[in-house]
């Protein structure tokens, strides 16, 4: 016992050197899981912390002092190196991930009462018999109504554990107050807001952003659509602003050959990373149309490079953002975490689409409204270009790095006033609430109407398009519809398309007059793709 005691200090001091020693041989994908690391930048900012938490003369949160001096170290890297607090972090990873735990309804906290939009689709709440236009009043033994209606945190009321219950009480007009159990499920967050037919042979896929379950949902749309026999297809990615790579490469995949090049990355080390189509794509022969805009970035760019770049399809709209640098989410150990950029993605061609951000955060933000400033967005000769930045695809065709995908075709946006404000109102769910006030009225006729009745029998009069211009008044919003009105019922006839029956109708019916879409559409019998339209 003895000789234990004295030889167990140098054993043990033996056993931690070794693993010092052999922690430093080995090459750990963390940094930050590199045993007794020593780093005196670190130090410093670990000891001034130190130093404020027990001496400083006031109590001060020095948790807030730390996010501070985070946001500020990110700032000098790039725009787009980010931290991410506890807070936001859980709503960003339930966005990306593709799905939540809930009941299923979409729902506006309507005047005093939270009224149900509509169901999803196989959701649990539709599974019950809950309806479009239902107030619900009470969750367990939360009141969900009253004229202290607290918005925030209602759909914390609402969700909560995967298969458990909720008790809730419900009003409808013609059948009054009732409860019903609901069994709390998993709610998809669709990134494919809409897969159909146009014609007999041309099929439309629209991608709001790529998220974890964005291939599944493409490859299923894809593969519907093929059953349809879908000889053409329109890709919508406009105002997509991307997210992980891994589905983008995988829906590139489904339109380019074995072995093709689809984009690869780099990072400080000057690290090269391929990435390749396999043999397992479903549409490597049909023509191709990419819709892109100044909102499409990140992932976005990476699928519209890689059929640009490798001659596979047209590139439809306007300038893309301008987004080629990769981050990876690194947890920082308190429920927060940094997004950090950690490598450069390229083209199959060989070029950056990065727009430039030498200048700093707020300049590089400034560039996407200059163009609204500088005509881009309705002159295509407005574009400015490089030649020190051209390349040429495997046809021949002339592409450029340095700021974004240009398009072959350019499409011109209407950046009047009028426009530009209807268009948010349409998007920003305002135009809703006037729309879901008018179903309200007569809530069991629409709700009886398939969507083909409701195409072909519901007509949006002028005194519906003139309410909402006093609507719009009562906000504070003066609407001058001279040249405008038909797009006004437009617009409204889609948002009730939406709210009876989901994103795929609306996009339906905004896109029957989409200017991009008719481009496409006259260009998709034609045999030969148009050059660049950049000089």
């Amino acid at each position: 016992m003895g000789y234990r005691k004295k030889y167990l200090p140098l054993l043990l001091g033996l056993a931690m050197g070794a693993g010092v020693f052999l922690g430093s041989k080995l090459n750990f994908n963390d940094p930050s899981a590199t045993l007794f690391s020593y780093n005196a930048k670190k130090e410093k900012l670990n000891r001034l912390i130190d130093y404020i938490d027990y001496e400083y003369v006031d109590d001060v949160n020095t948790d807030s002092i730390v996010e501070v001096t985070v946001n500020r170290i990110l700032e000098n890297l790039d725009p787009h190196s980010v931290y991410i607090s506890s807070a936001e972090l859980e709503g960003i990873t339930e966005n990306m991930k593709g799905d939540f735990i809930g009941i299923g309804v979409t729902y506006y906290p309507f005047r005093d009462t939270i009224s149900v939009i509509n169901t999803i689709k196989g959701g649990p709440s539709e599974k019950t018999g809950i309806k479009a236009g239902d107030r619900i009043l009470m969750a367990d033994k939360d009141t969900l109504y009253g004229e202290n209606l607290i918005k925030d945190g209602l759909a914390n009321k609402l969700r909560g554990v995967l298969d458990s219950k909720v008790n809730l009480q419900i009003y409808r007009k013609e059948k009054g107050v009732f409860n019903v159990v609901v069994k709390r499920g998993r709610v998809p967050l669709k990134s494919v807001d809409a897969a159909y037919m146009i014609d007999e042979t041309i099929g439309y896929i629209k991608v709001n952003r790529f998220a974890e379950t964005t291939y599944k949902e493409f490859k299923a749309a894809l593969e519907e659509l093929k059953i349809q026999s879908v000889k053409e297809l329109i890709i919508d990615l406009r105002d997509n602003g991307g997210g992980f790579i891994t589905p983008a490469l995988k829906m590139a995949d489904e339109f380019l050959k074995d072995n093709t090049l689809i984009m690869f990355t780099k990072n400080k080390k000057g690290t090269i990373e391929n990435n390749y189509a396999t043999n397992d794509g479903v549409f490597e022969e049909g023509k191709v149309s990419v819709l892109i805009n100044e909102n499409s970035a990140s992932a976005s760019e990476i699928f519209a490079g890689a059929i640009q770049d490798n001659d596979r399809g047209l590139i439809i709209g306007r300038r893309s953002y301008g987004k080629g640098l990769v981050q990876r989410e690194m947890a920082l150990g308190d429920g927060s975490a940094v997004r950090l950029t950690i490598s450069r993605y390229y083209t199959p061609t060989g070029r950056s689409i990065q727009k430039p951000y030498k200048n700093g955060n707020k300049e590089y933000f400034k560039e996407y409204l200059e163009r609204y400033k500088n005509g881009e967005l309705q002159h295509v000769d407005s574009i400015q270009v490089a030649d020190s930045l051209k390349f040429k695809t495997p046809a021949g065709k002339i592409v450029y790095g340095g700021g974004g995908i240009i398009p072959e075709v350019f499409v011109s946006r209407d950046t009047s006033r009028v426009a530009e404000t209807l268009n948010y109102m349409l998007r920003s769910g305002f135009m809703g609430r006037y729309v879901f006030e008018e179903l309200d009225k007569k809530r069991t006729y629409y709700n009886g109407l398939s969507q083909e009745q409701f195409r072909e029998e519901v007509v949006i009069s002028d005194a519906f398009a003139e309410g909402f211009v006093v609507y719009a008044a009562q906000k504070g919003i003066i609407l001058d519809l001279k040249r405008f009105n038909e797009q006004l019922k437009q617009y409204l006839k889609a948002t009730m398309a939406q709210q009876l029956y989901d994103t795929s109708a609306f996009e339906r019916f905004i896109n029957e007059k989409d200017s991009m879409i008719l481009k496409a559409l006259s260009l998709s019998r034609k045999d030969t793709i148009p050059a660049q339209t950049i000089p």
